[in-house]
Parts: structure tokens; C-alpha cells; sequence
């Protein structure tokens, strides 16, 4: 429980510091390119985090 207190205030800090909309709306006034350059490294940021908390230590 004492760790599932500070996970659900970052949770909400995020959900209100980082509408979709709003996100959304950053990347079509950068570019096409640039959303996609964009995209690619939140997503390959994403796999990093989970690969370093999925795999532990070898």
C-alpha cells in the first residue's frame, strides 16, 4: 500500500499535466516529421523502461 500511494499522485500529476489534446495538437503544429521522430522515441522509450524493469538483473 505505501507504494501504491506515490504511483497514483504521479499518475494523476500526469493525466493533468499531459492532456492528449494538447499533445496532439504540439505535434501537427511541429510537423509530420517531427511527430514522427517524436512518437518513435516515446515509444522506444517506453520498451527501454519495461525492458529494464522486466528484465531485473542477469
Amino acid at each position: 500500500m505505501k507504494r501504491f500511494i506515490p504511483m497514483a499522485l504521479l499518475f494523476t500529476l500526469a493525466a493533468n499535466l499531459l492532456t492528449s489534446c494538447e499533445a496532439i495538437e504540439g505535434i501537427f503544429k511541429a510537423g509530420m516529421w517531427t511527430g514522427i521522430i517524436v512518437v518513435v522515441a516515446v515509444v522506444a522509450l517506453i520498451i527501454w523502461i519495461i525492458s529494464k524493469v522486466a528484465g531485473g538483473k542477469k
